[in-house]
């Protein structure tokens, strides 16, 4: 493993309609170590060979049973010691919304968290999705306190007022509601670092934008795509940040470099 390395997350809404817009070619100017990507939209066999096999990279892809629908992938230059893609709890594992591997130093889950805003339904069981993730990596850690994680991805949620345009119009809106808010609380408290925030404590960026309003256009953007570090990790941070310039999704890519 490099002694600094880069990892990028991205939701693409769509790895096929990425791929129209410059995707790959970004991934080569780029060149991430690792990259997660998330709603990629297709299984597997949908793909594309140049999207599966992007030289100098292994891909590892894991969709839901719905066609067109979630799903999560990783592109990474460095070796995985090992790629879980259940972990034995089934609201975790049923919509094909995690994938977790374990390298040399470090164990990465690369999420796609639900939305809640389509129904009440929804909101609960994203919440009972954030509560079964959160004892599971809490789990993992009294197993080993020594385990260092990193856990990455769209979130669906707003932190702080400084993370969205409009706190106040959307105080009552799922991705701003204080139960979704305190999960994130919940997780800091855990032993967790927001990498972004621990590095910009003051800084406005936004990571999605509605494509219904033109809100990108004018900046009206939530920040809720993060990199979370387990805080013996946080040493680690070398840089933390949102690349706002880069389309060809609702959200932009956010990234993470760490020296080991």
């Amino acid at each position: 493993m490099p002694s600094s390395f880069s990892l990028y997350s991205w939701n693409v809404n769509g790895i096929r309609a990425a791929q129209k817009k410059g995707f790959l070619n970004w991934v080569r100017k780029q060149e991430p170590d690792i990259l997660c990507l998330q709603e990629i939209k297709a299984q597997e066999s949908d793909l594309t060979q140049d999207l599966k096999e992007i030289a100098g990279y292994e891909s590892i892809w894991e969709a839901g049973p719905r066609k067109g629908y979630g799903g999560v992938a990783i592109y990474t230059k460095i070796k995985p010691q090992q790629i879980i893609k259940n972990l034995g709890e089934a609201i975790l594992d049923e919509e094909g919304r995690v994938l977790t591997v374990n390298f040399d130093q470090f164990t990465l889950f690369n999420i796609y968290f639900p939305n809640g805003k389509r129904s009440p339904e929804r909101l609960a069981y994203k919440m009972e999705f954030y509560r079964r993730f959160l004892n599971y990596v809490k789990s993992l850690k009294i197993r080993n306190s020594k385990l260092e994680i990193i856990v990455c991805g769209d979130v669906n949620t707003a932190h702080q007022e400084i993370d969205l345009a409009r706190p106040a119009e959307n105080a009552q809106i799922s991705g701003f509601l204080p139960e979704e808010r305190v999960w994130i609380d919940e997780l800091l408290a855990a032993g967790f670092v927001d990498s972004f925030r621990y590095l910009h404590p003051k800084e406005i960026a936004y990571s999605w934008w509605s494509q219904r309003t033109r809100a990108r256009e004018r900046n009206v953007g939530w920040r809720i795509d993060y990199f979370f570090v387990s805080e013996n990790l946080q040493a680690s941070l070398l840089d933390a940040q949102i690349h706002s310039e880069i389309a060809g999704s609702d959200h932009c890519p956010v990234s993470v470099e760490l020296q080991l």
